[in-house]
């Protein structure tokens, strides 16, 4: 059946009639890179095979990352894959991903900036990698069009920005967790900054009021501030996300205890990505059960068929064949 709509209740996401949903799903990356690679829209296929071999996991939901410069159609990008095009096919594959019954995430994941600064992933001032935060110049006119495009569909979450790190940029984590909200001109970074109460202004003022997540600082990991520095919402539609891997800072149960427990227990908590590098599947043997306990969503990364040691990648093909890792993840999904 068709995708539930969802919205923020409480603590909790919920379906249109109020019962309550936890997201268990898969993060489809290529739509981020493939574009303004001049590769083409989507890294491997985009069709219902893809799609069923998906939910034959028992997943509920897809993240789909995506660029600003092929959204909005930028010179960088080949105009074959960029504006109207790039639009079009998003749009159809949210449309695929809907009529299959899946929750569809959409993510700013590579946006403009120069920036050089600590943690840098490139130099290049376009959207070929990730920046600490994005650009005000095309990430509110990037989710003004989007929110456009996807006004009055609720089964489509925006999730404002990947990974945000500007503490790395501005020195200290109280001016980086005022950057993350309020953006403008922040210390180390060279471009004016598009805050994450801009985003959610300019998502509100098309009159779109789909549920809006907001990934806290040292890519994601970090929601010791969120509550703190929420935005202000006036539909009160924002839930939180957050990002683990076996790498990260907060990797332990005693951090999810101290840093996630808490907010879980005031508003919805999704875990945008979730993973390791090992090929295996310990570190998820430990984290989602807990997530399960507490009730937050989760959407593993990444459903492509890459060398799951060069980062974590479920799948060795798209039949849904699993590598170590995804088979950890296939096996809890079964049992859940």
């Amino acid at each position: 059946g068709q995708a539930p709509a969802v919205h923020v209740a409480g603590a909790t996401l919920a379906k249109a009639d109020g019962t309550p949903i936890t997201l268990h799903g898969v993060n489809r990356s290529g739509a981020e890179f493939m574009c303004v690679q001049g590769h083409g829209f989507f890294d491997g296929p985009a069709d219902q095979t893809s799609v069923t071999a998906m939910k034959s996991w028992g997943i509920n939901a897809v993240r789909v990352p995506l660029n600003e410069d092929c959204w909005l159609g930028h010179s960088n990008v080949e105009p074959a894959y960029a504006g109207a095009a790039y639009i079009s096919a998003v749009r159809s594959y949210v449309d695929l991903l809907h009529r299959n019954g899946l929750v569809t995430v959409l993510d700013l994941h590579w946006t403009d900036g120069a920036y050089t600064g600590p943690s840098a992933g490139c130099s290049d001032a376009d959207a070929t990698c990730q920046k600490p935060m994005p650009d005000a110049a095309g990430a509110l006119p990037f989710w003004t069009s989007v929110a456009q495009t996807f006004k009055g569909d609720d089964a489509t979450v925006f999730d404002l920005f990947n990974e945000p790190y500007p503490s790395r940029a501005t020195g200290s984590a109280a001016s980086g967790w005022a950057c993350w909200r309020d953006g403008g001109s922040c210390a180390g970074i060279g471009f004016r900054v598009a805050g994450m109460q801009a985003m959610v202004d300019a998502v509100r003022s098309t009159g779109a009021d789909n549920v809006l997540l907001l990934g806290g600082l040292e890519y994601a990991n970090d929601l010791t501030q969120w509550a703190a520095y929420r935005p202000n919402d006036p539909l009160h539609n924002l839930a939180a996300s957050w990002h683990s891997y076996n790498f990260n800072a907060c990797s332990t149960s005693s951090c999810w205890d101290a840093q996630l427990g808490p907010l879980a227990a005031q508003v919805p908590v999704v875990t945008g990505e979730a993973g390791e590098n090992d090929c295996a599947h310990g570190y998820l043997d430990t984290l989602l059960p807990w997530l399960d306990r507490h009730g937050v969503s989760y959407l593993a990364w990444a459903w492509n068929t890459w060398d799951c040691g060069s980062g974590p990648a479920l799948i060795s093909s798209y039949d849904g064949t699993p590598t170590g890792f995804g088979a950890g993840y296939r096996a809890h999904l079964a049992g859940l």
